[in-house]
């Protein structure tokens, strides 16, 4: 595939498109075709983030209207020389593009959000919707794609409802590792699909806000489907709260003797706050790294979704003007990036942090698969310059943001919905999302566990 040159003469990334597969449909209600017209049909197909940990993007089509949720990115795997990413494939779509009423995006983790410039364009720019923070952040990456046109972006609130076609729609707060997560209440001729987006169950400590009442309520309303997050299905029990997490980095910090420098994602908008409230606690400034972190902390700070004191974050280069117990730095590269901070730090590469014997490195995120050589070898590296490491295996310094089988399972008996339909993960995930619903209780023929590209329909007389 040949590169394309951006408009500064750099390279932009390789897309590898996903394949389309035309795989057999699932039908309620009746299994003739003849009961019902297409357009009395809801059709739901997810194009990506079914059968893998990334590119999530979802179709609802009823008639003549189509709405989309999410339209985010993967990384390659190791076997993918020469791609950068790969977005989810949208060969459905093509001819169909003026009945796309909206796109929502339920918040601004790159699988959620990294598909817009390259395929925005592609479906005619429908107008997009989803939160103030959400929105600052993708139009501030929509800055590295000068030649995509300007997008046509809503701000909302989760109390909003808009009428996009036949689809009513409604949201609500989640808890997330980035503030304004929120689900999506989708009311359709053929009844309420509920989406969740990311989410965990985690009422206190999380900076997205858990409208929890709001969830228990849809349990009332005769929930058609749910389409529930299922990256974290394989593991039991519940997720682990963040105020356990803020604990634990308040004690690290208190305890370092030398430098901090704690590796996480640049999208980790709550726990890029919490590392900051905790060296504000013991006197640390803070020394952030990375352009993505910098631009998503400056668009926080500016929305209100975080709070820095005066004279907290400084500039990398006056790190060694103060005692290395006086200092912390904030990066990216926690998942091994070669280019990344952390891995420039660890190969001397970097032209103001330079590490000494006992200072200590937190890496606050957990690996992402197929990274695991290549976190294995930073770690490795930042062992022989005698640091301190610490990560998420030895003690609890990342809680995810996803909900376990235990979470999962409460979410089911709050929302009640007839069908489960398990998204976002490895299909082994959906398989283990859908066998913890059974041991809740769940039906097993009211589960769909679909592929990418399957599509799923709901007759509007009978389902």
């Amino acid at each position: 595939m040949r590169r394309k040159r951006g408009p500064m003469g750099g390279d932009l990334p390789v897309v590898r498109m996903s394949t389309f597969k035309n795989v057999p449909t699932h039908k309620t209600g009746s299994d003739k075709d003849t009961l019902a017209n297409d357009g009395d049909r809801l059709r739901i197909m997810v194009l990506g983030g079914n059968e893998e940990v990334g590119r999530n993007m979802t179709m609802m089509e009823y008639g003549n209207d189509i709405i989309l949720i999410d339209m985010g990115l993967m990384f390659p795997d190791a076997d993918m020389p020469g791609v950068d990413y790969i977005v989810p494939n949208i060969s459905c779509l093509k001819g169909k593009e003026k009945n796309i009423r909206g796109v929502i995006i339920t918040h601004a983790h790159y699988d959620h959000i990294g598909g817009i410039p390259h395929l925005m364009p592609r479906l005619n720019n429908p107008p997009l919707f989803t939160t103030d923070l959400t929105c600052g952040i993708i139009q501030k990456r929509q800055e590295d794609h000068r030649d995509s046109p300007p997008l046509n972006l809503h701000a909302v609130k989760t109390d909003d409802v808009l009428q996009l076609g036949s689809f009513t729609v409604e949201f609500f707060g989640v808890a997330h590792s980035i503030p304004t997560s929120m689900g999506v209440i989708v009311n359709t001729p053929c009844g309420i699909v509920v989406h969740t987006g990311d989410f965990k169950l985690d009422i206190e400590g999380s900076q997205s806000v858990q409208e929890t009442e709001k969830i228990k309520k849809l349990g009332e309303r005769n929930v058609l489907a749910l389409m529930a997050d299922s990256t974290n299905a394989s593991k039991p029990g519940r997720q682990l709260p963040e105020i356990e997490i803020q604990h634990n980095i308040d004690e690290i910090i208190k305890n370092a003797k030398g430098k901090v420098v704690i590796g996480t994602f640049a999208s980790m908008i709550g726990r890029v706050q919490q590392i900051i409230k905790a060296c504000e606690r013991q006197g640390r400034k803070v020394a952030v790294e990375g352009f993505s972190m910098r631009s998503n902390i400056a668009i926080a700070q500016q929305l209100g979704y975080m709070e820095i004191m005066k004279g907290t974050l400084i500039e990398t280069k006056e790190i060694n003007r103060l005692p290395p117990d006086k200092v912390a730095v904030v990066c990216t590269g926690a998942q091994g990036e070669e280019k990344a901070v952390l891995m420039r730090i660890a190969n001397h590469e970097h032209p103001f942090i330079h590490l000494d014997p006992g200072d200590t490195i937190v890496f606050s995120s957990s690996v992402i698969p197929g990274n695991e050589r290549s976190v294995q070898r930073v770690k490795d590296t930042l062992y022989r310059e005698g640091a301190n490491v610490i990560h998420y295996q030895m003690m609890d310094v990342h809680a995810g943001g996803h909900a376990q089988q235990e979470d999962l399972k409460e979410i089911h008996q709050w929302i009640k919905p007839k069908y489960l339909i398990p998204i976002e993960g490895n299909y082994s995930f959906l398989c283990d999302h859908g066998k913890a619903a059974i041991a809740g209780g769940f039906d097993p023929k009211n589960i769909f566990v679909a592929d990418n590209g399957q599509i799923i329909e709901f007759d509007k007389e009978r389902n």
